[in-house]
């Protein structure tokens, strides 16, 4: 029995043979749909609506016939962007997904923000199939994220200028001041500079005004995370000591945030280990995922400290004169655990060097 265009849009499932002819169209279509997408099916190669989900019409206020009339080159439709990309994604190489996003209007001349999947399957090439997503909620979101972003950036910027300033016209005018006072300046004007910059790489107008218009990548292979620490110790004068079995996975995840909990478990093999000591990262495969530790030359962490290094704005004994709040391991594991992985502390012995693991599931592609 020759399957359905809507059957081909499930070929990948991991079902076993023969299961998926049990399955009726409407079941399909059903299961395409659970995520409230628009299945569509177009055949080929006269570019026919075959399947259009209800569920556009109450999206858009347009019906498989609309989208019919822009098919056929009706250039005036109000979906005629969404068929010259279905046109040319029809005579595309079967087999490949392609995606593109739309920004349309509805009947009542509202916006409407559209995501578009086509694959023509390469097990069946009489249709087009794909799905319809609807970007507004997510659209809404990046507002309101970019709203909030510039607000923490004011907040915090303008006090910290003021703490900025303030040190600076101390250190000019303490000339004859003790040592260790103007090293107390010191350190307050590096701790200011270092929130600054934390403010001008994750919060500043244009890294906001990226979200939107971007697609914003979500996975990063192991190399090219491993790479980022590897050059973050090599920039700190430190020699990298790469054990590496495993560079080629895939982690999913939100590339950024991932290399700032590796950043953080290298910061602290590098402040809490000699000047002259290697850092070592090593990555090994391990329970279906990928496990990338981080040793240091230093003293370790001391016993009493082990269970609390991840607490908030904690700072064990060994911290005692070094910059710091306490944050950057409890920041580490969050993001890591928001990814689905594992930050944890190995066991070790007092002298023998710390060593951090991060795990994360791998993608099976």
């Amino acid at each position: 029995m020759k399957s359905s265009p809507i059957a081909a849009t499930t070929s990948a499932m991991p079902v076993p043979a023969g299961d998926a002819e049990m399955l009726t169209g409407r079941q399909l279509r059903t299961i395409a749909e659970l995520g409230d997408d628009v299945a569509f099916a177009i055949a080929l190669p006269a570019a026919t609506v075959r399947y259009l989900s209800p569920a556009f019409a109450a999206l858009s206020g347009y019906d498989a016939a609309t989208l019919q009339s822009a098919l056929d080159g009706d250039s005036a439709s109000p979906l005629a962007p969404l068929a010259v990309w279905l046109r040319a994604m029809a005579a595309s190489k079967p087999g490949v997904r392609n995606r593109r996003e739309f920004d349309l209007f509805d009947v009542e001349r509202r916006p409407l923000a559209l995501e578009a999947l086509a694959i023509v399957p390469a097990d069946d090439g009489s249709a087009l199939v794909g799905l319809l997503r609807d970007l507004s909620a997510r659209r809404g979101h990046d507002s309101e994220y970019k709203r909030f972003a510039s607000m923490l950036n004011h907040e915090f910027r303008t006090p910290l200028a003021t703490i900025d300033g303030a040190i600076q016209r101390l250190e000019a005018t303490s000339t004859h001041a003790e040592e260790s006072v103007r090293a107390r300046y010191r350190k307050i004007g590096a701790a200011v500079d270092r929130l600054i910059g934390m403010l001008d790489e994750y919060l500043s107008p244009d890294r906001m005004a990226t979200l939107g218009r971007t697609r914003q990548p979500n996975t990063i292979t192991v190399g090219e995370l491993v790479e980022t620490g590897a050059a973050q110790i090599r920039t700190a004068g430190r020699t990298a000591v790469l054990q590496l079995d495993d560079v080629a996975s895939i982690l999913r995840g939100e590339p950024e945030g991932l290399r700032l909990a590796l950043k953080v478990m290298i910061d602290n093999a590098l402040a809490f280990s000699p000047p002259t000591a290697e850092v070592t990262v090593r990555v090994r495969r391990s329970g279906g995922g990928v496990e990338i530790a981080v040793l240091d030359g230093g003293a370790g962490v001391p016993p009493d400290d082990a269970s609390r290094v991840f607490d908030k704005g904690y700072r064990g004994r060994n911290a005692a004169g070094l910059p710091g709040s306490g944050l950057g391991l409890y920041m580490a594991r969050s993001i890591i655990e928001v990814h689905g992985g594992v930050l944890s502390l190995a066991p070790g012995q007092q002298g023998a060097g710390a060593e951090f693991r991060l795990w994360m599931p791998a993608l099976v592609l």
